[in-house]
């Protein structure tokens, strides 16, 4: 995949629109140097794992033939000949250190460029960067932005307009930050692409056998299955997504994968205007590179933040607007989900197989479960859901998901096996009373990022993607006949996603006090009250207050692993092919410094270094044998767990380098 980390100019900085064609754009003459990662050799960061390795196990195919990277390679290459880029190889990225030269000042606010199309451009010098502005910035390249991305040019489409999307994405590709189940209900795509099974999306297996067990240590247990699976899909998210993403492309939208929005910009009057992408080329300690690039800023009409689960934009403009206590919502919950994708002997492969569980190895005052999905092609998908509410603050994620793999009902599926990759990404399980306002000065929230999960259902995506288009019919109302954002809102509340959320409000917070009890009460509540309770039931703590110091819990010994069906981390860390560029400032901020060792590490037994899955945190020892924490951030894999559980809030999950993460591409 190529990545454009930006676009810097030794003059003033200038502000150019862009039409929705990018055969229409107005550039001067550049002089750029780029590189591609695809002829770069895999290299090793300090980690000793693999640079800009990506697995292309079944990589996601338009109907043209050409894979997502290939058609946005020939885009792109097609933009580079219009703008005079050259290519040339280094260090495994596209970098574009252009330098704008030929451009001819025509008064205080215009540049006329000669030999471009429309020979005009808006120029500003209110900052050093370069500003791209569009009608619609979609932040994220998940379900719920795509979705909006295709609803919004769709509509143009029918109404004859003409409006600017891009969407611009962290992930080095599409769909390589993408991990979830599966278990997809198409309600949403069937209504944003009609032919969808036509237009050979990724969408093959249907549920064939649907069981739910309650797993003890030795045993499994059958139980009514809640579920009702009937017509619906196992898939890979990360696939349908990069599919989705060549059908937005074909529409119009420009996609930009490898961008990482690090700041909102305001107006004068606070309203959101854009976003900025970070700095490349900044050494770890803070000083410049000689490859130093700085940020973009990219400015829309509206924006539109679709960021997933615990969105570090969004999540700063609900506080700043106070979103959550505008609808007088309760607090964000959340859970880890733990993910590999094995490949199976062929005569243990039952396509469309779905089994949930519940029950061992978590002990029963915390909430979780397990899944295992037979997909195509020998593949099974095995992960465990952890609610980061836990109290105790020995449990460690992925050592109950190493344990889970040797049950007697799962080993035995597992053997001569072979895993073809691993992750880990956090999900909301607040439901419908963790809902914040989703409008704010400038834009929306939608996705994951507001948090439209199903609990019960054990899924999020059509909600998702329903929620995006909502947002992008309300957008359409704004820039095309003069309607308020509110309208998102409004919609929501009449759409299906507000029934089938207020009917599932009551099952997590069930589970509150335990297992057993919350068997009981979601038990009525599915199959007696059928979400008509005339109560709401209010979560508990917030996930990171709900830890127990040490002193009060016992510590928990996990078995070693055996390289066979349960691994160490660093092994599962480069299935995840996660990368970053070593020399750069850390991602992973500490609020104050001396929290980790003063207060973590002597009341709580230094949670971090259990909580992720990455083994990001290490507490290793100085020159005086005083334990201290190593952030190894190079290893992060994106998930938002450490944002979210550590008990003093320490810890702030920020934006790296753009292209930087894991790179799923089956998950």
């Amino acid at each position: 995949m190529l990545r454009l980390l930006s676009i810097s100019s030794k003059s003033k900085s200038n502000s150019f629109r862009r039409s929705s064609s990018i055969s229409s754009y107005s550039f001067p003459h550049l002089e750029t140097h780029l590189c591609s990662p695809t002829n770069s050799p895999i290299s090793s960061n300090s980690s000793g794992f693999p640079s800009n390795q990506f697995n292309s196990i079944n990589p996601a195919k338009t109907p043209d033939g050409y894979s997502f990277s290939h058609r946005f390679d020939r885009n792109f290459s097609y933009f580079c000949s219009k703008i005079g880029f050259c290519k040339v190889s280094s260090s495994g990225y596209w970098l574009n250190c252009a330098n704008l030269r030929t451009c001819e000042r025509k008064g205080s606010g215009v540049l006329r460029v000669p030999g471009s199309v429309s020979g005009m451009r808006s120029f500003s010098s209110e900052s050093d960067r370069e500003s791209m502005e569009y009608d619609v910035v979609i932040v994220g390249a998940g379900p719920a932005g795509l979705s909006a991305a295709i609803r919004l040019k769709q509509m143009c489409i029918e109404k004859g307009a003409d409006l600017s999307v891009c969407v611009v994405e962290k992930g080095a590709e599409v769909g390589a930050h993408i991990l979830s189940g599966n278990v997809f209900e198409p309600r949403a795509l069937d209504e944003l692409l009609p032919q969808w099974k036509q237009e050979e999306a990724p969408i093959s297996v249907t549920v064939s056998s649907d069981k739910f067990w309650f797993l003890t240590k030795n045993r499994a247990f059958s139980l009514p299955c809640p579920f009702d699976n009937k017509g619906n899909y196992v898939i890979s998210l990360s696939q349908l997504v990069r599919w989705m993403g060549t059908k937005a492309e074909e529409l119009g939208v420009e996609i930009y994968p490898g961008f990482a929005a690090s700041e909102i910009l305001y107006d004068a009057k606070d309203t959101v205007i854009g976003i900025a992408t970070n700095d490349m080329g900044v050494a770890k300690d803070g000083s410049k590179k000689e490859i130093f690039q700085r940020g973009v800023e990219l400015k829309g009409r509206i924006m539109l933040l679709a960021e997933g689960c615990r969105g570090s934009i969004s999540e700063k403009i609900m506080k700043k607007y106070n979103l959550r206590e505008k609808r007088h919502a309760q607090h964000q919950t959340y859970a880890l989900g733990i993910k590999e994708v094995w490949e199976i002997e062929e005569d243990k492969h039952n396509p469309g197989s779905v089994i949930h569980t519940l029950g061992w190895p978590l002990d029963q005052k915390t909430y979780g479960g397990s899944f295992l999905y037979h997909l195509q092609d020998r593949q099974v998908a095995i992960g465990l859901v952890v609610a980061l509410n836990y109290q105790n603050p020995f449990l460690n994620p992925y050592e109950e998901f190493q344990k889970l793999k040797h049950h007697p009902a799962i080993k035995p599926l597992l053997e001569g096996g072979s895993v073809l990759q691993y992750g880990a990404r956090t999900l909301n399980e607040g439901g419908f009373q963790s809902i914040p306002y989703p409008v704010f000065p400038g834009g929306a929230i939608i996705g994951c990022s507001a948090g439209f999960l199903n609990v019960p259902k054990i899924k999020g995506t059509h909600t998702a993607m329903k929620s995006g288009m909502l947002a992008a019919e309300a957008t359409f109302g704004v820039l095309q006949e003069g309607l308020n954002l509110e309208t998102y809102w409004d919609a929501l509340q009449n759409s299906w996603i507000w029934e089938e959320l207020y009917r599932a409000r009551n099952y997590r917070p069930a589970f509150e006090h335990g297992l057993v009890p919350g068997l009981a009460i979601s038990g009525v509540e599915h199959y007696i009250l059928k979400g008509r309770s005339p109560f709401t039931l209010k979560h508990g703590k917030p996930d990171h207050e709900a830890t127990k110091v040490a002193r009060l819990c016992s510590p928990i010994q996990y078995p070693k692993p055996d390289g066979v069906l349960s691994f160490d981390v660093p092994t599962s860390l480069h299935r995840s092919n996660t990368n970053h560029e070593h020399d750069q400032p850390a991602h992973l901020r500490l609020r104050d410094p001396k929290i980790p060792e003063q207060v973590n590490l002597p009341d709580y037994a230094g949670p971090e270094s259990r909580y992720c899955p990455a083994r990001v945190y290490e507490y290793n020892p100085d020159e005086k044998s005083q334990l201290k924490l190593q952030i190894n951030a190079q290893n992060c894999l994106h998930c938002k767990a450490c944002d979210i559980k550590d008990p003093k809030q320490n810890i702030e999950w920020t934006v790296p380098e753009g292209g930087g993460g894991p790179g799923y591409s089956v998950m």
